[in-house]
C-alpha cells in the first residue's frame, strides 16, 4: 500500500511539494511515497485534471498530499476540465467531508500579522468546514438567457441532516481534545439551510455532546469577531461557502497564507487529503520564492491524522518553529530565503 501519494499540481505546487519530499526522506524514509500528475498538469498530459488511475491510487493510499492547482493558462478550457474541477472530483471521490483549517500563530511570527501582537499572539483555533455539500455542489445550477435580454445565474444551497450532523460531530470530537468549545456559524436569520444547520447542531449537542460548550454565531458576525478577538474561538464549524471565506480570513491573521496547512477527513479508516491553503500563485511560479512551510505542515497533519506517527508530527512541528525562531523567513514573511533554503532551514532544525 502507498503510504503517501503526492499530487504536486500546478504553479508553485511542484516547488513546495518537492520540499515535502525532502522532509519525508529525512524524517520518515520508511514511508512508501508515490506521485501523480494532477490539475492543469494532468489536463495537459491526459486531457483531464484527474485521471481514473490517479483517483484509484489516492483512494488506496493512507494519505494524499497535494500542492495547488489552477492558473490562467487553463481559464479557457471547459469548466468540467479545469484544474479546480479535478480538486472537487478528488474530494468527492475520496469522500472527505470535513476540512480542518487551523488558524495558528507561531510565536516568532506574532509581529508578521497585520493585527496587533496582543490580538494574535498565542492564537490557536480550528475551523471545521463542511467540504462536499452546500452551494458548490447543489443543484440546480445554471446560467440562462432572459426573454427580455440579459442573463440569470442560479446556484443552489442544499444540506441534509446527515451532512450537517457528520461534520458537526467531527467538530465536537476535536473540541473535546482541545479547549472544549464549539462555535457553529451559519445564516439562520435569512437562509433555510442555515436554520436547519442550527437545529441539527443543537440537537446533536444535546444528545451526544452536552459536556462541550456550544455557541451559535451568524457568519457575518463571525468574520467581524475573527478580526476583533480571534482568541475567543476554539473550534468553529460551518458550511462549505462560509468555511471557504472565514478560513481565509483566519489564515491572514497569522501573517501569511504560506504558513497554514489543511486536512480533509472522511470516515474513519479512509485516507485523508492534505494541502496548503495557498493557491498556485502563478505570478511567482518557477522563481523559487514560494514559502513551503504550509505544505510541510500539511505533511505534519498527515503524520498526525492518517499515518499514525504523532511522534514524528511533534518533531516536525517543533522543527518548523525552531527554524522560525532562528530567523528563517521567505519573502512573504519579510525575508529573503528561497523555497529550497527554507526547506534547508527545517531540515537543519530536524
Amino acid at each position: 500500500m502507498t503510504d503517501l501519494l503526492l499530487l504536486p499540481g500546478d504553479g508553485i505546487g511542484p516547488e513546495v511539494t518537492a520540499q515535502v519530499r525532502r522532509v519525508v526522506t529525512a524524517l520518515a524514509p520508511d514511508l512508501k511515497v508515490e506521485e501523480r500528475l494532477f490539475g492543469g498538469a494532468s489536463y495537459d498530459a491526459h486531457g483531464t485534471p484527474l485521471t481514473d488511475e490517479a483517483l484509484t491510487t489516492a483512494k488506496a493510499s493512507r494519505a494524499v498530499l497535494m500542492g495547488a492547482v489552477g492558473g490562467p493558462q487553463w481559464a479557457g478550457v471547459p469548466r468540467d476540465k479545469r484544474p479546480e474541477a479535478g480538486l472537487l472530483a478528488l474530494r468527492g471521490g475520496m469522500e472527505v467531508f470535513a476540512n480542518l483549517r487551523p488558524a495558528l500563530c507561531f510565536q516568532p511570527l506574532a509581529d508578521a500579522s497585520s493585527l496587533k501582537r496582543e490580538v494574535v499572539e498565542g492564537l490557536d483555533f480550528m475551523i471545521v468546514r463542511e467540504l462536499t455539500g452546500g452551494i458548490y455542489f447543489g443543484s440546480p445550477r445554471f446560467i440562462e438567457d432572459l426573454p427580455g435580454g440579459g442573463k440569470r445565474a442560479v446556484d443552489t444551497q442544499v444540506y441534509t441532516t446527515a451532512e450537517i450532523e457528520r461534520v458537526a460531530r467531527v467538530a465536537f470530537e476535536l473540541a473535546r481534545g482541545r479547549r472544549n468549545k464549539v462555535t457553529s456559524a451559519e445564516k439562520s436569520n435569512v437562509m433555510d439551510s442555515g436554520l436547519l444547520w442550527r437545529q441539527v447542531v443543537t440537537d446533536l449537542h444535546a444528545r451526544d455532546y452536552a459536556d462541550v460548550e456550544l455557541e451559535h454565531i451568524l457568519a457575518d458576525n463571525a468574520a467581524m469577531q475573527i478580526v476583533k478577538n480571534p482568541k475567543q474561538f476554539d473550534v468553529m464549524v460551518t458550511d462549505n461557502l462560509f468555511g471557504d471565506i472565514l478560513s481565509d480570513i483566519s489564515a491572514q491573521l497569522t501573517g501569511s497564507l504560506g504558513m497554514l496547512p489543511s486536512a480533509a477527513l472522511g470516515v474513519a479508516g479512509k485516507p485523508g487529503l492534505y494541502e496548503p491553503i495557498h493557491g498556485s500563485a502563478p505570478d511567482i511560479a518557477g522563481q523559487g520564492l514560494a514559502n513551503p512551510l504550509a505544505a510541510i505542515l500539511s505533511f505534519e497533519m498527515a503524520l498526525r491524522w492518517s499515518l499514525d506517527r504523532t511522534d514524528l508530527a511533534d518533531k516536525l512541528f517543533a522543527a518548523v518553529n525552531k527554524a522560525l525562531e532562528d530567523g528563517a523567513r521567505t519573502r512573504d514573511l519579510g525575508g529573503a530565503l528561497t523555497t529550497v533554503q527554507m526547506g534547508d532551514a527545517v531540515l537543519t532544525a530536524l
